[in-house]
């Protein structure tokens, strides 16, 4: 595997690559480090469906609000590219701040509409980082595959739509969450939680699970599930709730309270944030509705 650090080299080593290999395909996963298995997932996945698979690594600063922990994000390189190695990453890079950012940033990308409920409402301006580097970092690799965890469902319909609005000639592969053996989705953040706020963040997964059966088996409106999500996760004495939410996916667009689950005609998004402490975690679970009358 290589390693790189300049956006320069970047460039250099895979211009070579399809120079010598005009007819393979490019599979790309980034990353802001810090990598788990779920991680792992996507850079396997990469590996196999593609001839040539990079990495990035790069805690972007303007994903970040002030009061967030960018100083604090966890980082351990060694492990992470031992980790991407044995994954199957042909090139890994690993810029700094100031390779990615030489001067201040005067252009965005901005997708409108998808980016102001859910994390957006509570982080404005996240979502515009994440498009910008994202962006960035598409024209720099040119994949033709890129690949999102979907543990951050709207960060994978904000980039679809940006790809699709842009004519951004890559295919942006959703992959499933993964988990852990009692049902906390991976997060890098979940270093962060004490023995007692990672036992109960298990009432996220598990207030999900029973809105996902409840729907499946009888009909429910939006807002006894939403109750009913709410009522399990404040059995967590610890937890603070910052959103719970159910919404079309992948429009994101919400739904009427009244509204009857099982006969919507677009797949649902269960969506929710709770902080535990300073800690503040994300799940959801995607739910496929009937098309019929």
């Amino acid at each position: 595997m290589k390693v790189v650090r300049t956006v320069e080299e970047l460039r250099a080593e895979i211009k070579a690559y399809r120079k010598q290999h005009p007819d393979a395909s490019v599979g790309f996963v980034p990353t802001m480090g810090y990598l788990h298995q779920g991680h792992a997932s996507l850079m396997e996945r990469a590996a196999a469906e593609n001839e040539y698979s990079v990495l990035s690594i790069f805690v972007n600063p303007i994903q970040f609000g002030p009061n967030e922990d960018l100083d604090r994000y966890p980082r351990n390189e060694d492990r992470d590219l031992a980790t991407a190695e044995r994954c199957g990453i042909d090139i890994a890079f690993l810029p700094a701040v100031e390779e990615m950012y030489p001067k201040p940033t005067k252009t965005k990308v901005v997708v409108a509409d998808l980016t102001g409920s859910l994390c957006g409402a509570s982080r404005p301006g996240h979502f515009d980082g994440v498009t910008t580097v994202v962006s960035k970092l598409f024209h720099m690799i040119q994949p033709d595959r890129a690949y999102f965890g979907m543990k951050d469902a709207q960060q994978v319909a904000v980039i679809q739509q940006m790809v699709q609005d842009l004519n951004m000639d890559v295919e942006i592969i959703p992959c499933p969450i993964v988990r852990e053996h009692d049902g906390l989705a991976l997060s890098s953040r979940n270093v962060y939680l004490s023995e007692e706020e990672r036992q109960q963040a298990l009432a996220l997964s598990q207030a999900l699970k029973q809105a996902s059966q409840a729907v499946e088996t009888e009909s429910h409106t939006v807002e006894e599930v939403k109750v009913g999500i709410i009522d399990h996760i404040l059995t967590a004495p610890l937890a603070d709730i910052d959103y719970v939410e159910i919404v079309s996916f992948p429009s994101l667009e919400g739904l009427p309270k009244d509204a009857k689950l099982p006969q919507q005609h677009s797949d649902i998004l269960i969506a929710l944030a709770v902080r535990f402490g300073n800690t503040r975690l994300i799940d959801n679970i995607r739910i496929p509705m009937s098309k019929g009358e």
